[in-house]
Formats: structure tokens, sequence, C-alpha cells
């Protein structure tokens, strides 16, 4: 016998039952999964339903809280995904103030392939300056900033809700480090406390965009020269999706994005894959140049995340070329996050950030202009060591999306994409964002901050190092097998400077890129 008419028949003899009893209510509940089922039976969707009636819904509802059952009861604190437990929870303690220490010894596999740890000093210093800063501002640069080297990551408002936006800026102004737009636009929530903030141009022209969708170097010019703009970042592409362009969702439009986009409403906003402001490497490096001038002479670099190699060395050909450099690059992982990314992108495209900054360093020292230029590391930031490891590689500073979304309450729910964030950080759903505290969630995002730079000072202090710029490739290692051990500047080695400009001194692994790299193409 089917389970269909298993189901059926188990029903129609309950109801049966029930009316004899006269227990109406019960007859009434099981007549309505008696239609139910004939629903399931009869719908031509779900085949489940139809072979399972009723049952086949339990599948469904297990289905709807896997995730939760998932993070909650079956991880461990070092097996989560994208973020596990371990620097979930240090986020979290470090933005209320609780305790961060760890009892019993560390709970990763130090004997993995794959482990990673930093070289202390039997002569630990500690280091005298509580407040470092880096200088961004290369020759042709009039306004410098000194920026700290821990920052906000670029998340739009339309994104992230308006009062997630106030939060990040209260806490940035609080600690005295940036906050970057995002291609969104700046809006009036990016500019409510007063924070430092790195405006971030994308292909979209957001902010500063015609009603064909082209660059406004009018509207760009008056709002660069805002005080609390202290640097402009070109978005040529993002890790979690390179080379696709940038996605809000219609559902996350309001009235109030669309403004401040210039965009019309009821249609996903959905930022070209490429500029047309420019379409070279010396075109990009115009545009650079352009935005320098119209801000003031404020530092200007731009964002990508690494594929092709030969693309990143026409830039360097086209500085070379047109004498012009950039103030910064940003470097994004390919394991960066964002609301909306298509699978394929997500998992399989993009240089991952170690690497990518590797790279991205040993071409510039490559072709002799590293001096002129800084590298600002993004993607899964979390912790001092992940700072201190990827500035070894080569990065200035760095900055964190994910880590100061948990510093609001992020649970990694999952659910940017949806408009559904149970916590108000990722929704324009004013029933879930208004409850979010703006100003108790500043404050969290300020105590972050300080207790991660507190803890990035510890720790090059307990391996002898007066400054951040003493840090190398050297201090950091890394278990390649079983029962082989070695460091950074073995993995990676560095590029002596302009070997890729000298005759007969470009390194073998780039030599292919190099000659075909073109300061007139990508």
């Amino acid at each position: 016998m089917s389970t269909r008419i298993t189901v059926l028949l188990f029903l129609g003899i309950l109801i049966g039952g029930a009316v004899y009893l006269e227990l109406w209510w019960l007859c009434a509940m099981l007549g309505l999964l008696f239609v139910i089922a004939i629903v399931d039976i009869t719908q031509r969707k779900h085949t489940l339903l139809r072979n399972y009636p009723l049952l086949g819904h339990m599948r469904y509802f297990m289905e709807s809280i896997r995730p939760e059952i998932q993070q909650y009861f079956v991880e461990t604190n070092i097996s989560g995904r994208p973020i596990n437990r371990e620097y979930r929870e240090l986020v979290y303690q470090r933005a209320k103030q609780e305790s961060d220490t760890r009892p019993f010894g560390t709970q990763f596999d130090v004997y993995k392939t794959g482990y990673e740890w930093i070289s202390h000093s039997l002569n630990p210093v500690h280091m005298e300056n509580k407040h470092p800063r880096i200088k961004f501002g290369g020759p042709d640069c009039a306004q410098p900033y000194l920026a700290s080297p821990l920052n906000i990551s670029a998340m739009s408002y339309g994104a992230l809700s308006k009062n997630a936006i106030i939060a990040l800026n209260k806490g940035a102004k609080a600690g005295g480090f940036a906050h970057n737009t995002g291609e969104g636009g700046l809006s009036p929530y990016h500019l409510k406390h007063g924070a430092d903030v790195i405006w971030q141009i994308g292909t979209g022209y957001f902010g500063c965009r015609t009603s064909e969708g082209g660059f406004d170097a009018d509207e760009f010019g008056k709002k660069s020269r805002l005080e609390v703009v202290k640097m402009i970042e070109i978005k040529l592409s993002q890790g979690a999706k390179p080379g696709h362009g940038g996605i809000l969702p219609a559902q996350k439009l309001t009235a109030e994005i669309a403004e401040i986009r210039s965009v019309p409403m009821g249609a996903d906003v959905v930022s070209p894959a490429a500029h047309s402001a420019f379409d070279s490497p010396v075109g990009l490096l115009n545009f650079v140049e352009q935005l320098r001038e119209l801000s003031g002479g404020k530092p200007v670099g731009f964002k990508l995340c690494i594929g092709m190699p030969h693309e990143f060395l026409s830039i360097c050909k086209a500085m070379l070329e047109t004498g012009i450099t950039p103030d910064f690059i940003t470097v994004d992982g390919s394991e960066g996050g964002t609301g909306a990314a298509p699978v394929e992108f997500t998992n399989s495209v993009g240089m991952p950030l170690t690497e990518a900054v590797v790279f991205v360093n040993n071409a510039l020292v490559g072709v002799g202009v590293r001096d002129k230029v800084r590298i600002i590391a993004s993607a899964k930031i979390f912790s001092a060591f992940h700072i201190a490891k990827i500035m070894a590689l080569g990065a200035d500073t760095v900055n964190s999306a994910r880590g100061m979304m948990l510093a609001l309450g992020c649970i990694q729910a999952r659910s940017c994409n949806n408009d559904q964030c149970p916590t108000g950080i990722a929704t324009q759903n004013p029933a879930r964002y208004k409850w979010l505290d703006s100003d108790l969630k500043g404050d969290r995002v300020f105590n972050f901050h300080k207790a991660t730079i507190h803890n990035l000072l510890e720790l090059l202090g307990a391996c002898g190092l007066k400054e951040m710029t003493e840090l190398n490739r050297s201090h950091i290692n890394r278990r390649i097998s079983a029962n082989t051990v070695t460091t950074y500047d073995k993995i990676y080695p560095e590029y002596a400077k302009d070997c890729l400009v000298e005759e007969g001194s470009c390194p073998v692994e780039l030599q292919t890129d190099w000659h075909r790299a073109n300061a007139n193409a990508w």
C-alpha cells in the first residue's frame, strides 16, 4: 500500500473516531490535515509531497532550521564557516569589553598542515607608540592622511541599514579610524558623527553620477572636498564577486537610497562590471590624477581582487609610462564577503588574500614604486594575528567588514541577500533595524577596534619589535607537512627593487606575464 493511501486512510479513521466521540475541535484539526494531504497529492510542484503527503513537510521544516542547528549544536569552535566560533566569540567579547582569554590551551591542531604562528623573542619590548599611524599620500598628494592600522572596510548604505552605518560611523569617530562608504555613495549616515571617511567610487558612480549613469566631475568635486572625506577609493572589483559588478536587490531598495544613488525604484541596482570613465591602465591612472586634482589633493587609490597577473602588471607599466602613481591600492582577497554574490563567483573566482598581497607588493617593488604606494589588505580580518600576518607579507594597513559587523551584533545568519537579517544590520526593513541601538553598537565597534590594536601592539612587542615597520616575512611560520616547517620569507621570497625593469633580472615566474603586460590595454 502506498504512503499516500496509508495517510488518507489513517486520517479517515481518526476523523471517524473523533466524530463518534463528538470531539468537534479534533474533527476540525484532522479535517484540515486531510485537506492539506489532498492538496499535497494533487499538486505537481513537489514530487516529495505527492509521494509523502503531510510527512514531506517535516523534511522542509527540518531543512529550514538546518543552519541554526548546524551553528549552535553541530559545529565545533574552529570548524564553522565562513567564520568559525573562535573568532566570532573573540569579536563579541572585545566589543562588549568582556574577558577574551582562553583556558586549557589552543583548540587548533598545531601539527596540522597549514597551521601558522608568529615567532616571539626572548627579549620582548613594550611598544611606546600606543596609537600607531600610517601616512597615506604620495609625492603628488597635497593632503596626506594618517591612518589607523585597522579600519572599516567598504559597506554601503543599502547593503547595511541606516542604524548600522550610523553605529559604524560613531565607533570610527570615537576611535579615530576610517570608515569606507562602499560603492553606494556618500550617504548622510556616513557623515552622522563626523568620522574620517574613505569615499569609494564604483562603476555606478553613485553620489557623483550623471543622469546617463556616467561620472559627474562637478558633483564629485563638491562632495570630495568635504572635511570628513580623507581619501578616495576607485573600486575596480571586489573579492567575493570579482568581474561581476555590485548588486543591491530590489527588496532592499528604498526611496531614500534610490535618491542618494540617483537610480529608479522597483529593480535591482546593478553596478556594471567595468568603468565607463576609462578603459585602459593608462586611463585608470589618468582618472586617479583627475580625482586627486578635483578633491584638492587628497589621497586617491583603487581597490581590486587580483585575477590575471598580466593585467595588474599592465597598471605597473602604466605607472612607469605616465609617472602617475596611486596613493594606495586596496587588495581584496577572494575570500571576501558580500551581501549577494553568484555561487560560482564567491567560491571559484579570484586570488586569495595571502597570494594577492604578496604579488602586489612584489610587483610594486619590482617596478620601483613601492615607497610611493601604500597597500591596504581586506578579507577575513578578526584578530591581531590576522593583521600581523598580512602586514608581514606587505600590507601597510587592513580593512575589516565582517569583523565590524560582528561587533555590531551580526550572528552570521547569512540573510544579507534577502532583507531578512535578524539583527537589523543588513536589512532595510524598519521593523528589524529600528531595534538596533546605534549608540550602544557604536561603542562596541570602538571597543573592538581599541582591543584589537592593543593586542596587535602586545603581539609585536612579544616579538621584540619596537615599530610595525620592523615586522617582516621571516616572523611568520607555516607548517607545510607533518614534519616540515618554514617561514614566509622562504615560501614567498621578496623581489629586489627594480627587478622587473632592469634587463635580465625579471623573476622567472613573472616573465611571461610581464612581457604580455601592456600599459594601454588590459
